[in-house]
C-alpha cells in the first residue's frame, strides 16, 4: 500500500541495507526485508504497524524486531512487510519507522501456528492503518 504519509511520529527509525535473511518470510506468504539493528535501539521485542521509505516511495508495512525465537535465531534484526510492494530489496537502502506495538515477541510451536498469527497480525495493522485513514 504506497503513500503512507511520512509525517506521523513514530516510536523508531531504522535504516540500513537490506540484507539476506533465511527466506523465512517468502515461504510463509509475507516476504520480508531484512535490517540490522544496533545496540542502541531500545524498543521492546515485538510486531509493529510501520511504514517503510523505498527510493522516496512510502509503503504502509508491518515489522517484527526480535530474534525470532521460533525458528532458533539468536541475532537481533528487524524484518519488514511492505504492503504493496512488489521487486527485489537485497542490497538497496530501506528506511523503516516503527509506529505502534501490536504485540510481543513469542515463541511458536509450530511454523503453520507461526503463519497463523503473522496472518493475524496482518489483518489487525490493515485494520489500524485504515482506522487512521479515516
Amino acid at each position: 500500500m504506497p503513500g503512507a504519509a511520512p509525517d506521523t511520529a513514530s516510536l523508531a527509525t531504522v535504516e540500513g541495507v537490506v540484507g539476506h535473511g533465511r527466506r523465512l518470510g517468502r515461504e510463509l506468504g509475507f516476504p520480508t526485508a531484512n535490517l540490522a539493528v544496533g545496540a542502541g535501539l531500545l524498543l521492546e521485542d515485538g510486531v509493529y504497524r510501520s511504514r517503510a521509505e523505498v527510493a522516496g516511495r512510502w509503503y504502509d508495512a508491518m515489522s517484527n524486531l526480535g530474534r525470532n525465537p521460533s525458528v532458533g535465531e539468536t541475532e537481533r534484526r528487524l524484518e519488514t512487510h511492505l504492503f504493496g510492494f512488489s521487486g527485489e530489496l537485497y542490497g538497496r537502502r530501506l528506511r523503516v519507522e516503527l509506529l505502534e506495538r501490536i504485540r510481543g515477541e513469542r515463541r511458536f510451536a509450530s511454523i503453520e501456528e507461526l503463519r497463523a498469527q503473522i496472518a493475524r497480525d496482518r489483518d489487525e495493522i490493515l485494520k489500524r492503518i485504515n482506522e487512521n485513514n479515516q
